[in-house]
Parts: C-alpha cells; structure tokens; sequence
C-alpha cells in the first residue's frame, strides 16, 4: 500500500484572538486525496481554524509537541499556497459581490486578485477557465455579474476560480448557508462530481447534509476543539450528533447521506 503524502498536519495549535482562546490544541493529520468533513455547530471554531490555514491568524508558538505544516512545510507564501488548497467562504463570496461577470471572477484566479484591473488574460487561461466552467456547469452564466447571480450560482463560479490552479484540495465554508433545497441539490451534486474527479475535498460545516458519500472521514469540533475523528459510520451516530449540538436527535443512513430527525 503506497502511503500519501501529508496534506495538513496541525499538532497541538492554539490561537488566541483578544484574550479568548478561540482553537485549543488542535491536532489533526490530512493526506492528500481524502475527503474529510469538520462538522460543529456556530461557534465551533471552524472559520478560525481556516484562517489559520490561510495564515489570517498565527497560532501561538509552542516549545513542546508542536507542528504546523502544509504539504511537510512550515513556512509558506501565502500565494503559493494557492497550488495547493483552493479555498471557498462567505468572506470570498462578499469580496465579489459586484458588477463583475462570472468570467472575470475565474480568470482573476490566475492573479489572486479581486477583480482584473487590466492584467494580461491569455488564451491558455481563457481556455482553461471555460473548461473549468463547463465542468462545474456554469459555462452558459459566463457572461453574468455575480449581483445577477443566485447565491448558489455565484458560490459555484468561486469554486471554479479556486479551482483553476489545480489545487491539491479545496476547502468549502459552510457551502450551503443561504441556499435553497434546489440549490442545495445542485451544489452537492458538483461536490460529488469534483471528488470524483480526484480533487480532495475538505468540508466544513454545522449542516449534516452536506456530508457527500464521498467524504469518508469525519472530525466533530465544539468550543474550539477537535474532540472525535474518524470514520464517517462510527462518528454520525445519534449519540454524537446529539452532544454535539445539545440536542436530542436520531440519525438516519439512506442512500449514503445522513439526515438528523426528531429536533
């Protein structure tokens, strides 16, 4: 069995923002190509957690047992992270909510800018980000401003923008906040197709649903603090999910998504 390389490894990272310690010795290993959900409710920590990825936040230096590292590196530009973690959130999704069409939304992956402003599109890129756009199914919105768009139809254009460096794995923030049952459908329907694709994907979300049949691990997070990891069958029982969100539930397997009843 070939062992793949490490993707993430976080040992024992704390970050404190103000006075309040917002991770607390996070742990956690990913090698590249899993697909891996971090499920929690508001709170949790989970935004942080990806700022700290993307070096928004810098988690405080540990003198024992403490380990930082993207793809076995401890120090990163941040623009070359791009290469390897495509990143979608909220925050990205706001930046873009402009006169801008979904086109310029792509090819500005190229630059890691917030728009074009003239830079120099040649015809490789353009031919890849329409590639990109009719794999994602969304070549026929090109030429639409993002403030034309459904929420569902602009988060699809930014995963096609992270996409375009070809990245290792792409991280989604909570990906279905503010979309409907179809949007939802769709958008878990691309997530299953960029899987398959064997691009891995990181999930990170309060909404069990979002949970695709490929994502075969799952690490629940509360208060700051990763406190169960493992596989997708042993971790979604109504026992857990109950804890985790302080509420009483049962939970139910069909057709390999989980779905939580009786809150």
């Amino acid at each position: 069995m070939i062992k793949r390389q490490t993707l993430l490894e976080f040992k024992n990272v704390t970050v404190v923002r103000g006075r309040k310690k917002i991770l607390n010795s996070l742990s956690l290993t990913i090698r590249a190509g899993e697909n891996v959900a971090i499920l929690g409710p508001n709170g949790a920590g989970k935004s942080s957690f990806i700022k700290t990825i993307t070096r928004e936040y810098y988690p405080l230096p540990q003198k024992k047992d403490y380990s930082f590292k993207i793809w076995g590196k401890d120090r990163w530009d941040v623009f070359d992270l791009r290469f390897l973690l495509g990143i979608v959130s909220s925050d990205l999704q706001s930046a873009f909510a402009s006169k801008m069409s979904g086109m310029e939304v792509v090819l500005s992956g190229f630059f890691s800018s917030i728009g074009l402003y003239g830079r120099r599109v040649t015809r490789e890129m353009k031919k890849k980000t329409e590639k990109i756009l009719r794999f994602l199914e969304i070549y026929h919105l090109r030429d639409r401003f993002m403030t034309e768009m459904s929420s569902g139809e602009a988060r699809r254009f930014l995963i096609a923008r992270a996409l375009i460096h070809n990245p290792r794995a792409l991280i989604l923030d909570e990906p279905t906040i503010a979309l409907d049952l179809h949007a939802q459908y769709k958008f878990r329907k691309i997530m299953r197709k960029i899987s398959k694709s064997g691009t891995g994907i990181i999930l990170i979300t309060q909404n069990l649903q979002d949970i695709i049949p490929q994502i075969n691990r799952v690490i629940l997070m509360r208060k700051g603090r990763f406190y169960k990891d493992g596989p997708k069958a042993t971790i979604l029982t109504s026992r857990n999910i109950s804890g985790l969100f302080r509420v009483p539930v049962r939970i139910k397997k069909e057709s390999g998504h989980y779905y939580a009843f009786g809150y």
